[in-house]
């Protein structure tokens, strides 16, 4: 929970106008974190954020009057204890199932001189990255 002051974040599309508030949608979404204010926290922005891991985790998030001379909501929530048993929903990984074979074979067939011929280096990570989750499923 924070003020991380992005003003030109689309939660909703995720998208965003400045470089670095691009890179930190980015840096979110590669820790598979979630934001979940849904609405204005200071003057028309979302600017404060609560950032969790879990979906289920954080709920009855309330958006409050200001506190003292502060032009920024007060954010109430509450994390729920519940979020375990609603964790079951979550996709995790059994490596002990893996088929590593599979899997190495999958990213084999990618030829990666030209599927990263002329990219800098955060644009072949997302590139690869895409291949790897693909190749997850």
């Amino acid at each position: 929970m924070g003020d991380f002051n992005h003003p030109d974040i689309c939660w909703r599309d995720k998208t965003a106008e400045h470089k670095q508030s691009r890179k930190f949608l980015e840096c979110v979404d590669d820790n598979f974190l979630l934001q979940v204010i849904e609405e204005p926290t200071r003057r028309g922005a979302m600017l404060d954020l609560i950032l969790t891991n879990k979906e289920g985790l954080v709920g009855d998030v309330k958006l409050k009057g200001s506190l003292g001379c502060s032009d920024h909501k007060m954010v109430e929530f509450r994390i729920l204890r519940a979020a375990r048993r609603a964790c079951s929903k979550l996709t995790t990984l059994d490596f002990r199932r893996a088929d590593f074979g599979l899997f190495r074979d999958l990213l084999g067939r990618i030829p990666w001189d030209k599927v990263l011929e002329g990219r800098g280096a955060q644009d072949s990570w997302l590139v690869f990255k895409g291949h790897l989750l693909q190749a997850q499923e």
